[in-house]
């Protein structure tokens, strides 16, 4: 199989090694050529993907920000084969994928929007491993959710990944979604360590402080497009949230025992029922 891949980040570069290991030709864009030079000099691509060469690839990953993705392909989808399929690796889907739907459809190729559940707060080439994704989850907007053939293709595309299981929804529903589950944990992570508390931290910290703070160390510009891109789904998690801490800062200045616990064993019992 021949796959060709835009960008060579941390996402993208560990695709092109996975595939690359899995004995797959991979061609591959980034707009750093050093970065594409180092790659085809580690053995991971084997040449650059330009117009020339597209249309040899059955499978086309475009692991860039959304808008560049949906850019790309909106530039370069007459040279995509019909019998190729692209799958988008970025972090909403919304923006992405109704543009991508109506390239897909006007030069007659098969795209499917695609979310690898799977990440570093490291980024760049260098960090990417063939790995990455090995047991972690994919999610997929498809143009049919009817089609078990279309899906057990993209299976088969993406088994040199390792992808553990894969979810089928909808680019809103996602989107919803990974508002709650990966967008507000950025934002609270990287707001929770400004504290100027933090800079003495050592010595009395532990796992809860590790988990909380993890992500805080994230790629600035792709995650602010990520949170415009998202907004009104960010804005109603962020607004629910607030006022959550509210009622927590209410009860501790009032000293209000009662409506504290109240609100501790509310979350408790929440956490116990989104785990089962």
């Amino acid at each position: 199989m021949t796959v060709g891949i835009l960008g060579l980040g941390l996402i993208g570069g560990s695709l092109a090694r996975a595939y690359a290991k899995a004995g797959h030709r991979v061609l591959a864009y980034d707009a750093d050529s050093q970065i594409l030079a180092f790659a085809q000099l580690s053995e991971v691509v084997s040449q650059a993907l330009t117009t020339e060469n597209l249309s040899e690839c059955d499978l086309v990953l475009l692991s860039v920000y959304s808008d560049a993705s949906a850019a790309w392909l909106e530039q370069n989808g007459e040279f995509v084969a019909k019998t190729s399929l692209v799958i988008d690796c970025c972090g909403i889907k919304e923006a992405i994928c109704s543009r991508c739907f109506s390239v897909a459809e006007k030069y007659g190729f098969t795209y499917v929007g695609g979310h690898p559940m799977a990440g570093s707060h490291n980024s760049g080439f260098k960090y990417s491993r063939s790995n990455l994704f090995q047991g972690a989850p994919m999610v997929l907007v498809p143009p049919r959710y009817d089609d078990p053939v279309l899906l057990q293709r993209v299976k088969d595309a993406l088994a040199p990944c390792g992808f553990k299981s894969y979810s089928v929804t909808t680019a809103k529903q996602h989107d919803k979604m990974i508002a709650f589950t990966s967008q507000m944990p950025h934002i609270i992570s990287n707001a929770y360590i400004k504290s100027p508390t933090a800079k003495n931290h050592g010595g009395f910290s532990a796992g809860s402080y590790k988990d909380l703070t993890r992500v805080a160390w994230l790629n600035p510009e792709m995650w602010a497009e990520l949170l415009l891109s998202n907004k009104d789904n960010v804005l109603y998690e962020l607004d629910y949230y607030i006022k959550s801490l509210s009622a927590y800062r209410t009860a501790i200045e009032n000293d209000n025992m009662s409506d504290l616990i109240a609100l501790l064993a509310e979350g408790r019992r929440c956490k116990e029922e989104v785990d089962g």
